[in-house]
C-alpha cells in the first residue's frame, strides 16, 4: 500500500463527512504529505559520522520514499 492511499483512506473514513467533488480526499491529503516530507527531511543529519546518524539518515531516506509513494508501506495484514 502506498502512503498516499493510506492517508486518503483515513480521510475517507473520518468522522467528519467529506462532501466534495471526486478527488477531494487527495486534495486534502496533498498538503499533509508535503508537511510530513518537510518535517522528516528536517531530521536528516547533514553529514553522518557515527552509526546512529547513518541509521537516522537511512530511516529519513526510507520515510521520504514512502511519503513520495516510491515504495510500498510495510503494512501488516495485506
Amino acid at each position: 500500500m502506498k502512503f498516499s492511499a493510506l492517508l486518503t483512506d483515513s480521510i475517507r473514513q473520518s468522522e467528519i463527512p467529506l462532501r466534495f467533488e471526486p478527488g477531494a480526499e487527495e486534495a486534502v491529503a496533498r498538503p499533509v504529505i508535503e508537511m510530513l516530507k518537510a518535517w522528516v527531511a528536517a531530521h536528516d543529519p547533514e553529514a553522518a559520522s557515527v552509526e546512529f546518524e547513518y541509521g537516522q539518515k537511512a530511516l529519513v531516506v526510507r520515510l521520504l520514499q514512502e511519503l513520495g509513494d516510491e515504495v510500498e508501506l510495510p503494512v501488516e495484514g495485506e
